[in-house]
């Protein structure tokens, strides 16, 4: 498709004349490069675009674009932020989709998933043709398929919007990631509302402090009409303070936000509350346990009022809704014991779902979890301290470890273990280690896999392999592995109080 420059960068600040070129193709990656191209030079994490532009022109690339001259005469157009040049440059190459949609992004660290599923089955039940991009899968309207990342790359994520413009979608739901914040992914695009979950320490491999990681979660609020914020998270009442925008606040205790949970009930297979604003109230039942599903709900339910849908007919829709694959799913293992997984990877998210889990579980908890590979070193050790001081049993394992050691990641978050007198055992295969913690649930009991949720795949040193913990679980229990006898098992007591100091089982 050949498109005059001067469409290509309409609206976009410049600093330099066009070309009188067409563009044939735009990219950021020179393994795209094709003859007519016209070549985006980003700062990446690791990797500065500027360095492949000499590389892009050989390529065949027509021009670059850059944030600083590289002596290339009039091949090259300079521009202040190429990161929102490429962002706004997609949306005119497609289109403007943007446009032909009521557009809602959810951001924060925990409950973004859920949140977006939430409004999409409200929305779609009200009889609304609605698209989803998230974590686990992009909905064109109908037609899904798996996600890769949260918030897609400018070029795929104006991709995906045509498409749903094209299929008669009137709303996209989105998840916004601090990183598609950051580098300005959803340049162009005009939110008729955005939500905001909490903040919690997560990316700070990215971002280096909070304070970058919440400046750019915020920065959403600069590209929307209306917020729902959550004024119970710290940086939620920051928002509503600083945002651009006029904002709706929802609470589980406080009586001073727009929309307060009173008469909150949580039981083993979900939790009630009554919806109460002003001048309006509703029950509502929600097939999720947890105090933070209440949270997750009000938020759903904040959003779609201010997208105009009616109380009382969104609340009874929550009531149908099903839970979001990984996130609290409980497997069908037809034991007396519960399996669940869950995506919780970060301190907070395990600290809130053991909390709930304690207050809906008759027997033991043992979490089965591990840490990221080549993430935030520094939330290791605060997840295994909150998993020791909130379960009964620890069971750490390994999570995607990626390019690192699996050995050096356990090793960095066995201080926490170590604070508390909880009894642990470290199996660094994952698959061992769930084989592991099947054969010694008993009734009553509830395991916890943490931190894969969605995920059918373990991202390992030398690739990416198969890995889904429903067919995992499923295939253990086929094979009697929780029918094992004390001996097979190398022997442990009720308490597990003889597995303490962990043990070393097969490498990853």
């Amino acid at each position: 498709m050949q498109m005059p420059l001067s469409a290509l960068f309409a609206g976009v600040p410049t600093l330099s004349p066009l070309p009188a070129l067409e563009a044939a193709h735009i990219t950021s990656d020179t393994r795209q490069v094709s003859a007519g191209s016209i070549f985006f030079c980003i700062r990446g994490f690791t990797h500065d675009g500027h360095d492949f532009a000499a590389k892009a022109l050989e390529l065949g690339a027509a021009a670059v674009v850059c944030e600083r001259g590289l002596d290339l005469g009039e091949r090259q157009i300079l521009v202040p932020d190429t990161h929102e040049a490429y962002a706004l440059c997609c949306a005119n190459l497609f289109g403007n989709p943007q446009r032909r949609l009521r557009l809602v992004g959810v951001t924060g660290t925990n409950g973004k998933t859920t949140i977006t599923h939430l409004i999409r089955g409200v929305l779609q039940g009200l009889g609304h043709k609605t698209g989803l991009i998230g974590t686990i899968e992009t909905d064109l309207g109908g037609v899904t398929f798996p996600a890769k990342y949260t918030t897609p790359d400018p070029l795929t994520f104006y991709s995906i919007l045509a498409q749903m413009a094209d299929a008669g979608c009137e709303y996209a739901v989105m998840e916004v990631s601090s990183h598609g914040l950051d580098q300005k992914r959803v340049a162009g695009c005009r939110f008729a509302v955005g939500v905001f979950t909490n903040l919690t320490q997560d990316h700070l491999d990215y971002h280096g402090t909070m304070e970058a990681y919440f400046q750019a979660k915020k920065s959403l609020f600069s590209l929307c009409d209306a917020g729902v914020v959550n004024l119970d998270d710290p940086y939620g009442r920051r928002i509503v303070q600083e945002a651009p925008c006029p904002i709706r606040s929802f609470s589980t205790s406080q009586d001073s936000a727009d929309y307060t949970a009173k008469s909150i009930e949580l039981r083993a297979d979900g939790s009630s509350f009554a919806f109460v604003g002003s001048g309006m109230i509703a029950r509502v039942k929600f097939p999720v346990p947890g105090e933070f599903s209440v949270s997750n709900a009000m938020a759903a339910i904040g959003a779609c009022l201010a997208l105009g849908c009616d109380l009382q007919k969104t609340t009874a829709l929550l009531a149908g809704s099903h839970g979001v694959p990984g996130r609290f799913e409980v497997l069908r293992t037809g034991t007396p014991y519960t399996v669940i997984r869950d995506y919780a990877h970060t301190p907070d998210a395990i600290e809130k779902v053991l909390s709930a889990l304690r207050a809906v579980t008759r027997g033991r908890i043992m979490i089965l979890f591990g840490c990221a590979g080549n993430r935030d070193r520094k939330k290791r050790v605060h997840m295994t301290d909150l998993a020791a001081r909130l379960a009964d049993f620890v069971v750490l394992t390994s999570d995607n470890p990626r390019s690192e050691d699996p050995m050096q990641i356990i090793e960095d978050a066995k201080p926490g273990l170590l604070q508390h007198s909880t009894p642990y055992t470290i199996i660094p295969d994952r698959y061992e280690a769930i084989g592991w913690a099947l054969s010694h649930c008993r009734q009553g009991d509830t395991l916890l896999l943490a931190g894969k949720g969605h995920e059918d795949y373990q991202v390992l040193k030398h690739g990416t392999i198969h890995f889904d913990e429903r067919e995992v679980v499923a295939e253990l229990l086929a094979r009697g592995i929780s029918e094992k006898t004390e001996d097979e098992q190398g022997g442990t007591d009720e308490t597990f109080g003889n597995c303490r100091g962990g043990r070393q089982q097969r490498q990853l």
